[in-house]
């Protein structure tokens, strides 16, 4: 059966589900609601990150309503794309049916280069760069995606 539902269905798959996969979650549903039916989820479960929510919050989204996931915990396992957002994802991710296309679009990891500053500050300026990376590479989506 056709889904009739014409939105790009988009999963956003990270290692812990828990900065970079949220934040792009967040960015989709916020950017792109009548294009994008977006999901995220992690090859393991970290929980939320509390900096990536208080820095989408800072540029007006709240994801604090969304939790840490594997794909296992999705309702749904069917998906247009599957973007897998760091290396350890894009090497582990599993297969999926039908005609689903897989990209990898790597981010930095603001947690881990949070360890390597010492000032909140700086901490914060690593988890902005990320979210507004990640939010220039959502503004293109869907027509920006090109198969491997």
């Amino acid at each position: 059966m056709a889904r009739v539902n014409k939105k790009a269905r988009i999963l956003f798959l990270c290692t812990g589900n828990s900065c970079r996969s949220q934040m792009a979650e967040g960015w989709a549903r916020h950017l792109k609601p009548n294009e994008i039916e977006a999901y995220s989820a992690g090859i393991e479960k970290r929980g939320l990150d509390p900096l990536a929510v208080k820095v989408m919050a800072e540029a007006g989204v709240d994801i604090s309503g969304q939790h840490s996931k594997t794909i296992d915990d999705l309702p749904e396992h069917t998906f247009d794309w599957v973007i897998t957002l760091c290396g350890h994802a894009n090497e582990t991710c599993p297969l999926f049916p039908g005609g689903t296309q897989r990209v990898h679009m790597g981010f930095d990891d603001p947690p881990a280069l949070a360890k390597e500053v010492s000032t909140k500050e700086e901490v914060l300026g690593h988890y902005r760069r990320v979210r507004d990376e990640i939010r220039g590479f959502i503004e293109r989506l869907p027509g920006g995606l090109v198969s491997p």
